[in-house]
């Protein structure tokens, strides 16, 4: 009796839970189930708890509310130009009536397929390859509004519709690499022409502004160039000019006289002869004034007049040439003994072989001494001790 009780008890329990698992439908988040009573729709169940009837309702179908990815396999289809090509189409859609999706069509994802392939074929069979290749958009907005509107009935909206690749024949891929491969090394050798001639312009200008930029330092350097040397020549003038005036403004406050002119003449004519290239030197034609002027200061010195016959020439001899000198005056002595020196200096200069040869006095008398630049001062006698002249007397006695 007790075993009895106990079994029928857990018949009891197991029926509890059947009747409420038929009863206590739990629906998911974005789903929606069918639910038919007798075979007949009797009302869809939303995302929660729902409670039906036992044994008399029942979930047909649970369908799924969120927007669904559907990707076809490579479908042929021939284009205007009778290429077969293999296109693969992405679709993206969503069901927006359940009932309508579930009771208007069979299988909605298949005829989605069916329908966008001939509208695929459809579409690309107005097209050429070419076109096919470069339109995708076009195709996709052709396919989106035929989908559109035949799965509007069936409670589907079709969001999106995307070719995922369009593969050409494998010929027709090696001909468009090729005339791809072509298209682009055409492109190549245009732009390296492009460049190279770019390149030689530019070069060109460079040079052309370069040779411009030294020309006109060239010039400006000329220029600056030739003004420095211009204002280093107006003051090298200049300094020679105040170099000159202060010469001449010395001499002219020194007021030398004719005899130390004379003197200054004879001193540099040994400075002429010197150097070994020397061979042959012209004596200028003003050293006869300068002897004429040296002799008229030695007559004033030694007290003869000015107007006094020369009787003596004087011809220089192996010893050097003496001046009339008075024994009793030795300031004249030594004017005579610097003059002697200074003459014989320069006959030394003038004839350098005629001192070792040497040179003869002769006592002769020389009645006109004026063209002689070297016997006017020497054209005087002697002069003794006493102060007298004595015409007759050779020089250097």
């Amino acid at each position: 009796m007790g075993t009895a009780l106990l079994v029928l008890l857990l018949l009891v329990v197991l029926f509890v839970v059947v009747m409420l698992a038929k009863t206590v439908r739990i629906v998911p988040q974005a789903r929606a189930a069918i639910v038919e009573r007798f075979g007949k729709y009797k009302g869809t169940l939303p995302a929660g708890l729902n409670i039906v009837v036992p044994f008399i309702d029942k979930v047909r179908y649970l369908i799924d509310l969120r927007e669904q990815v559907v990707s076809f396999p490579p479908q042929p289809v021939i284009t205007e130009d009778n290429l077969v090509v293999s296109i693969d189409t992405v679709i993206y859609f969503q069901v927006t009536d359940p009932v309508t999706a579930t009771y208007e069509i069979a299988n909605y994802i298949q005829a989605v397929e069916q329908l966008t392939m001939t509208t695929l074929r459809n579409i690309v069979g107005g097209m050429d390859l070419e076109q096919t290749l470069t339109s995708r958009d076009e195709i996709n907005s052709g396919l989106r509004g035929v989908l559109d509107e035949a799965t509007g009935k069936w409670g589907i909206r079709v969001n999106r519709v995307e070719i995922k690749g369009i593969d050409p024949p494998p010929s027709i891929k090696d001909a468009m690499e090729k005339q791809m491969r072509a298209d682009r090394d055409k492109r190549a050798l245009i732009l390296t022409a492009e460049g190279q001639r770019q390149s030689a312009i530019l070069t060109a200008e460079g040079n052309k502004q370069s040779s411009i930029l030294n020309a006109e330092g060239d010039r400006e350097s000329l220029i600056l160039r030739a003004q420095a040397d211009r204002e280093a020549a107006i003051l090298r003038a200049q300094g020679e000019g105040q170099a000159i005036q202060t010469v001449f403004q010395a001499i002219h406050d020194g007021q030398p006289d004719q005899s130390l002119l004379a003197y200054q003449y004879l001193q540099m004519m040994p400075k002429i002869a010197e150097g070994s290239a020397n061979k042959v030197w012209v004596i200028p034609s003003e050293i006869t004034k300068a002897m004429e002027g040296l002799g008229s200061s030695i007559h004033e010195i030694a007290g003869i007049p000015k107007d006094a016959t020369p009787r003596t020439r004087i011809d220089m001899g192996p010893s050097e040439p003496q001046l009339p000198h008075r024994s009793d005056d030795p300031e004249i002595s030594a004017t005579n003994a610097a003059v002697q020196q200074a003459i014989a200096e320069a006959e030394s200069a003038a004839n350098p072989g005629k001192a070792a040869r040497g040179l003869d006095t002769s006592p002769d008398v020389a009645p006109d001494t004026t063209g002689d630049p070297l016997t006017d001062p020497l054209s005087e006698g002697p002069v003794d001790s006493s102060g007298t002249d004595e015409p007759g007397a050779p020089a250097g006695q």
